[in-house]
């Protein structure tokens, strides 16, 4: 059977490096909502970006169940930031008979800060393809993302 992994945390915490590791280990297939917005969008998909993100995750979920059917491990890199977004997952995959994993990935806020300044200075010099973080999305990140409780994760990431 195979194993449906999805990556709950901050932005700029680790998750698509975690996804990456994950990927050799269980020879799984990597869905990302970023690396897929990013490929169609760019940087540039303003005040319709919530939009997008929205139908690429529902594009995802769906091709989810369909490597999930075919016997490929799946590691969906994703965010999960609110509670009603974890549970929204885990039912989605429960009515599909499909079992679930929620990892989460956690890293101390001085450290996270250095991490968004060292993927801000990175997306500058065009050495990564990822979003760029400005103060204004930090912010909405730190403000919005609501830390799981222990019941809602399979596995902590440290």
């Amino acid at each position: 059977m195979s194993r449906m992994i999805l990556l709950c945390g901050r932005i700029c915490t680790g998750k698509s490096t975690y996804a990456e590791r994950l990927r050799k280990e269980l020879n799984a297939a990597v869905l990302s909502v970023d690396e897929l917005t990013l490929a169609l969008f760019g940087q540039d998909a303003g005040e319709m970006h919530g939009t997008y993100v929205e139908r690429c995750e529902k594009f995802l979920f769906g091709k989810s169940l369909e490597l999930a059917e075919c016997g490929i491990n799946v590691v969906f890199d994703f965010g999960l930031w609110t509670a009603e977004e974890r549970r929204q997952a885990r039912g989605f995959y429960a009515a599909h008979g499909i079992e679930c994993e929620i990892h989460y990935i956690h890293v101390p806020d001085e450290e996270w800060h250095r991490r968004i300044e060292k993927r801000n200075a990175d997306v500058l010099a065009g050495k990564t393809s990822a979003y760029y973080i400005d103060e204004g999305l930090a912010e909405k990140a730190a403000r919005l993302f609501e830390p799981p409780t222990e019941s809602e994760i399979d596995v902590r990431v440290k």
